[in-house]
């Protein structure tokens, strides 16, 4: 059988992923934010909110996206907070998406200012991925005066970690070859999905490379880390069939947080809810998205889990109505009329809360859209 035969034929993906996508923007269209450290979203002097996005030179000092503002502004004395422009945001990744079309038309967009391409078969018949991620990347700069990193390999997870290996304005190609032994030493916590907590779990454990996730069997990892495992194991393995989908519905976005010592008391409780509501609020603006149903998930101390819902009359967005809910809804779930800590209805004790999240759901999207597979877009915060 000849060579070319036996051969076994691998995809070709693009990660493409814009460098401080808010904030490129903001100082491409206003040159005196240019070479100096801003910050999208928050509030100006740090009373309030979080940052969606930060420059790159805010970055050097520590500043990064979802940092309460008043935290930002303590890390850099000079920090600019913009004002968000969504609808120029929402326009601008309009005609990266143009540019993208001229190779393909398997685009899975991540959000406004990431997505796959599936460059398998070009349009162009260009053939490399690599020049086909040069040359958008080209365009990009050329004709939109903004920078984009690009990742190349043969599946999904390893190109989107490859366009985060030379940010800003830069690629990295992991070939065939080179995908396990690439994954093997890849550090847990660079592991698209691999949050905080999971990472000090895994270190905990001894696992502190793809190395060491490879030497635990597929049970281990499940009975560990849950089905979430099996991935793992797969991952590490450069294992990842999952194609990419021009069409998929989303069905929820999320926003958790594991905290480092138990909350037990409403004070405690209510302001990390209004912290997890605006980083909320800022994906569903980067999402273009609104929702009528809130939902409220709790994490006790022993790893008991509750989840408590309500459903509005119209989609929202809004970040006031989403706290309110959010709070009332924990309310209702742990807190007795005239009690400021949580009492849980089942055991009549004094449980620990160790995990807060909420959820917008349920957005109504009309039947045109609801195409492909659905999604849930879940961000573990810090």
């Amino acid at each position: 059988m000849p060579e070319s035969e036996t051969k076994k034929a691998y995809r070709k993906i693009i990660h493409i992923d814009m460098d401080a996508f808010y904030a490129s923007v903001e100082q491409r269209d206003h040159p005196e934010y240019r070479g100096k450290p801003i910050a999208v979203g928050g509030s100006p002097e740090g009373r309030g909110g979080v940052v969606a996005t930060a420059s790159y030179e805010a970055r050097k000092f520590g500043v990064r996206s979802a940092m309460p503002s008043k935290r930002a502004k303590e890390l850099c004395p000079d920090l600019i907070f913009v004002r968000p422009r969504f609808d120029t945001y929402k326009a601008v990744s309009g005609q990266i998406r143009e540019i993208f079309h001229r190779y393909t038309d398997l685009i899975e967009p991540l959000s406004l200012d990431e997505a796959y391409l599936d460059v398998t078969t070009d349009k162009q018949q260009i053939g490399s991925a690599i020049d086909i991620a040069q040359l958008i990347r080209k365009a990009i700069k050329e004709e939109l005066q903004l920078t984009a990193s690009a990742g190349v390999s043969i599946n999904k997870f390893v190109a989107k970690i490859a366009s985060d290996l030379n940010k800003p304005d830069g690629y990295a190609f992991i070939g065939p070859s080179s995908v396990e032994a690439f994954m093997e030493k890849l550090a847990v916590e660079k592991f698209h999905g691999v949050g905080r907590v999971t990472a000090e779990k895994m270190k905990k454990m001894g696992l502190f490379t793809g190395a060491d996730l490879k030497k635990r069997t597929e049970q281990e990892l499940i009975r560990d880390f849950g089905k979430v495992g099996s991935f793992y194991y797969k991952i590490v393995r450069g294992q990842d069939d999952r194609e990419v989908q021009p069409h998929r519905e989303t069905k929820s976005v999320g926003v958790e947080d594991t905290f480092g010592e138990d909350l037990q008391t409403v004070e405690e409780m209510n302001p990390e809810l209004e912290k997890l509501a605006a980083v909320l609020q800022r994906r569903l603006e980067k999402y273009e998205l609104k929702g009528r149903t809130i939902t409220v998930k709790i994490k006790f101390s022993d790893f008991r889990v509750i989840t408590r819902s309500q459903s509005l009359a119209q989609p929202t967005k809004d970040l006031t109505q989403i706290i309110q809910t959010a709070q009332k809804l924990l309310a209702t779930a742990l807190f007795p009329a005239g009690s400021d800590r949580p009492q849980d209805s089942a055991t009549d004790v004094d449980p620990r809360v160790r995990l807060l999240g909420i959820y917008l759901s349920n957005f109504g999207f009309p039947p045109s859209t609801n195409k492909g597979p659905a999604r849930s877009l879940q961000m573990e915060l810090f």
